[in-house]
């Protein structure tokens, strides 16, 4: 049986798709985890002052319910904008500006977003 350069091709782009979608799945559950945790956070996000959320306990009515995020900020780059600095949009916000003012690490803020578009 003769393995052609085509057929090596396919079996290398198979290997690789297997092999990202095996090491993101637990990477994306890690983060959102991670993201959870800062969020709930009384020192950190502590998102549930203000917002109605799956998991939390004493939820705010402040801000809107997080709920049915990837439908309302299908671009995540969006939500994580809106969570770093709020004002961009609305310079009314009640919403801290977590990233100006370093209540949150960039890092942070991507895992926070990370969980929050999972909601």
């Amino acid at each position: 049986m003769r393995i052609t350069a085509h057929s090596i091709k396919n079996a290398v782009s198979v290997l690789a798709l297997l092999g990202a979608v095996g090491f993101t799945a637990p990477v994306v559950a890690n983060e959102i985890e991670e993201g959870k945790k800062i969020a709930f956070d009384r020192k950190k996000g502590n998102c549930l002052a203000c917002h109605q959320m799956e998991g939390g306990t004493l939820e705010g009515n402040i801000g809107p319910p997080l709920v049915a995020m990837k439908a309302r900020f299908p671009d995540k780059a969006k939500l994580r904008a809106q969570i770093w600095d709020p004002r961009t949009l609305n310079p009314n916000s009640f919403m801290p500006p977590f990233g100006p003012h370093a209540i949150l690490t960039p890092e942070e803020v991507d895992k926070v977003t990370t969980f929050v578009h999972s909601l």
